[in-house]
Formats: structure tokens, C-alpha cells, sequence
């Protein structure tokens, strides 16, 4: 039963680390100017802002995000099926 109690504590930390992590990423971005092109990304893959001939392009912005969180989810279902994750997630509790 302790065991269980620390493999959970210790998720949640790893939890609360990556989310740290997260968010000091989203604070690292980058600008970038492409003739009439203007984009700035961020370091946790979103695009933050992008415009063309001075007009912004929300719609490009969201549908290329979506497209991030999708591919995201993909690989991490992928890390989960193979021993990507089990193998460091393993360690957790003495296993």
C-alpha cells in the first residue's frame, strides 16, 4: 500500500516538474521575418503569432497548433505502446 502512495507521490511530482517545464518553454520564442511573412514560435511548439502583409492569421495559428497537439498526443500514445515511457515510468515505486 506504501508503495502504491509513493509511486503516486512521485507522479505528481514529475507531474508538477513537467508543467514547470512547460511553462519556462512557452517563455523561450522566436521571430521570424519571411519577405512578407511574419511568425513567432515558441519553444513549447506553438505558433504565437503569424501575419502576412500585416495581416494576422488566426486561423493559420490555430490550425497549425491543432495540428501540434494532435501529433503530440500521437507520439506520446506511441512512447506509451513501446518502452519509451514504461521503461523510465517503470522505475517509479522500486518496479
Amino acid at each position: 500500500m506504501f508503495d502504491k502512495l509513493k509511486q503516486g507521490k512521485q507522479l505528481l511530482e514529475l507531474r508538477q516538474q513537467a508543467k514547470k517545464m512547460q511553462q519556462q518553454l512557452a517563455e523561450i520564442t522566436e521571430t521570424v521575418d519571411r519577405g512578407d511573412w511574419h511568425v513567432k514560435v515558441s519553444a513549447d511548439q506553438k505558433v504565437v503569432f503569424a501575419s502576412y502583409k500585416g495581416e494576422r492569421m488566426k486561423e493559420l495559428e490555430d490550425a497549425i497548433n491543432d495540428g501540434f497537439k494532435t501529433v503530440q498526443k500521437q507520439a506520446a500514445q506511441k512512447m506509451m505502446e513501446t518502452e519509451g515511457l514504461k521503461g523510465l515510468l517503470g522505475g517509479l515505486g522500486g518496479q
